[in-house]
């Protein structure tokens, strides 16, 4: 199998050759650390994973020194030593105190400028039929909590409801529009990458969860599935509570399954192993950091031995290689799983 057929295969529960490895975001400063001066597709070229994931291509207005306006008009600000993936917003961007007048005259982005691909687009023509193409998108929750404000749209939820519906609604719509262009420009995959937890648990009560996030959520798992994409499902934190919703969902896998909110690889597999694909969970936060590559690889050989049975397993670190991850780490992490992840598995205590 090459690396596509090995990704494809393995989220329709077969078992592949050997397990396959995709991470969700690699900061660029740890692909410098690697491959200095290397683009992303250049990067992904040379490092052998299986699937890569591609988000929008996002046209960041320069505001201020570290601060930057996204397509949606949120500024972000971009901290020093923390990666560039997804800087948290300034402020909310309604700030009068009609939040419905505000929608009344807000322009949500174009879902259908080709500008938004251009990466994707690069990436289908260099890697289509031998890497994975996943492409990496957001659906329901954090765009309207940076437009509204986390805090804001939470209360939301509670005393207004109909606006976080209207807000969330038109967020949605853009993202299933961006999803059916990725799709037609070649993308294999689509994973959401929205998180609804803490190490504590979700942000939210079950029963909001389902009522005003899940549908948007839904919507572009059902986009995928009616194109026959399979969908990926990502969300750092304790999220315990919603597994049985997102497994129903119709989610072909869920990441990263985090070791320090937790979250316990084993005890998921056990209940949903025959469901969905597991997609993590060698640990970033601590292990990654701090630890070495032999450490490292003890790390993969048992996350390998505990989810790799029967198939249905994909590695990666448990919260991304994010800024601190030390690179040597993030090679011996993929060393290691292709040293003990070819199938059949014969991991010995």
């Amino acid at each position: 199998m090459n690396s596509v057929e090995r990704v494809l295969a393995t989220l329709k529960g077969e078992i592949p050759d050997m397990v396959p490895i995709v991470e969700v975001v690699i900061e660029k400063n740890i692909r410098e650390k690697i491959m200095p001066c290397a683009s992303i597709l250049d990067f992904y070229d040379n490092v052998d994973i299986d699937g890569i994931v591609i988000f929008e291509d996002i046209p960041w207005l320069e505001v201020s020194s570290n601060v930057k306006k996204d397509h949606f008009g949120c500024l972000r600000h971009f901290r020093d030593n923390e990666g560039d993936s997804w800087p948290l917003p300034l402020e909310p961007l309604i700030k009068n105190d009609n939040p419905n007048d505000f929608l009344n005259n807000y322009k949500i982005p174009n879902p259908h400028d080709p500008i938004r691909l251009t990466t994707l687009r690069a990436a289908v023509d260099r890697f289509k039929g031998k890497k994975a193409i996943i492409f990496g998108m957001h659906s329901s929750f954090l765009y309207p909590s940076f437009i509204r404000g986390f805090d804001n749209l939470l209360m939301d939820y509670i005393v207004n409801p109909d606006f976080a519906k209207h807000l969330t609604q038109m967020v949605v719509n853009y993202f299933v529009e961006l999803e059916k262009h990725a799709i037609d420009y070649g993308a294999d995959v689509i994973i959401d990458c929205e998180d609804y937890c803490s190490k504590l648990g979700p942000f939210v009560s079950e029963q909001h969860f389902r009522e005003l996030i899940l549908p948007g959520l839904i919507e572009v798992i059902s986009t995928a599935k009616r194109r026959n994409i399979p969908f990926m499902k990502h969300s750092d934190g304790n999220i315990w509570s919603l597994l049985d919703m997102l497994v129903d969902s119709d989610i072909d896998s869920y990441n990263p399954v985090e070791t320090n909110a937790g979250m316990d690889i084993a005890k998921v597999k056990k209940i949903y192993g025959n469901k969905i694909t597991l997609h993590g969970n060698v640990d970033s936060a601590n292990l990654m950091v701090f630890g070495k590559p032999e450490d490292v690889k003890i790390a993969v050989k048992e996350c390998i031995k505990i989810a790799s049975p029967d198939g249905r397993f994909i590695l990666s670190s448990s919260s991304g290689i994010h800024s601190h991850v030390k690179p040597e780490n993030f090679l011996a992490m993929i060393d290691a799983a292709r040293y003990f992840g070819r199938y059949p598995i014969k991991i010995k205590d």
